[in-house]
């Protein structure tokens, strides 16, 4: 058995252990079941809130999975959303497929959405999307149109991967998906810590660099090259989208980002703060939420 087909086996087997053993509480509390995406990948879908609410879908980024979003699926800021959470594919307990093309074809991850509200019956949800999560909904923008959402919400998203729009840190992407894994875990560490200006406390980015740590490693090294036609999806929005960045973002130059997506849609709002990095609903969870619901008030009254 090769390296990389034990690695993914590991893998897998790793997440299914992990999903079965969830504590009784989460069930409880919250929604769980798997989509399956049109080319086959099982997704992993939480809802938690009020499953009568207003639907919001919120994407993760890069390494991620549902638990970035913790503070908002937790706080009494939201609750009265019905609030919806799955892991991308390559990404937490969803399905790692090996070939290059299921994480380079942009269409791949817009499909995987679709099937997500499809399957959610989730009716004119706001898309909320952060980092990756942001090219995920250029992506669904250019296959599906704006019809059947009510808005959305870039958080720090990659507008585009260029260079200057994207903070360059080559050694922290090369390591990332470096074959040693001493190499690619300490890559993976650095790309986490370059998300936070004001670091999380330990227990939370312990949790999270464990939750990066078993994302694909053919994911990261593809997802490198993944089409993100722009111009053709958000640039053709009429619904409202909100994009909020953090000014201190190590990773995507706010500015720049956001002056792209202006001028390819000058209808977009924009949201700038100034303490935060790469992950402003982590940082500064309270005024995020707050600025959410005002978002969602606005967009859902439409």
């Amino acid at each position: 058995m090769s390296a990389g087909i034990f690695s993914r086996a590991l893998l897998g087997a790793f997440s299914a252990a992990l999903f079965s053993a969830l504590p009784a509480s989460a069930s409880a509390a919250e929604k769980q079941y798997t989509v399956t995406a049109p080319d086959g990948v099982q997704l992993a879908v939480q809802e938690a809130g009020d499953p009568n609410g207003p639907p919001v879908v919120f994407i993760h980024g890069l390494l991620g999975s549902r638990l970035n979003w913790q503070a908002q699926v937790e706080r009494a800021q939201l609750g009265g959303y019905r609030l919806i959470t799955y892991d991308l594919r390559g990404h937490g307990l969803s399905g790692k497929p090996a070939d290059a093309a299921a994480y380079t074809e942009g269409r791949r991850w817009a499909d995987d959405l679709a099937a997500v509200i499809e399957a959610a019956h989730a009716m004119k949800p706001v898309l909320v999307g952060w980092s990756l999560g942001g090219a995920v909904i250029s992506n669904y923008l250019a296959s599906y149109g704006d019809g059947g959402i009510a808005g959305a919400v870039y958080v720090d998203g990659v507008i585009e991967l260029k260079p200057d729009q994207i903070v360059a840190h080559p050694q922290v992407y090369r390591d990332m998906v470096s074959s040693d894994l001493k190499t690619h875990l300490d890559g993976e560490r650095a790309f986490l810590a370059l998300c936070f200006h004001t670091q999380p406390d330990r227990t939370t980015f312990e949790r999270l660099l464990a939750n990066a740590a078993i994302a694909s490693w053919e994911m990261q090294s593809s997802v490198q090259s993944m089409s993100i036609p722009v111009s053709e999806g958000l640039g053709k929005a009429h619904v409202p989208v909100l994009l909020l960045y953090g000014a201190r973002d190590a990773l995507v130059d706010a500015h720049a980002a956001i002056a792209r997506a202006r001028e390819i849609n000058p209808r977009i709002r924009s949201v700038v703060y100034a303490e935060s990095g790469h992950a402003p609903f982590i940082e500064e969870p309270d005024r995020f939420d707050r600025d959410l619901a005002a978002f969602l008030r606005s967009a859902l009254s439409r």
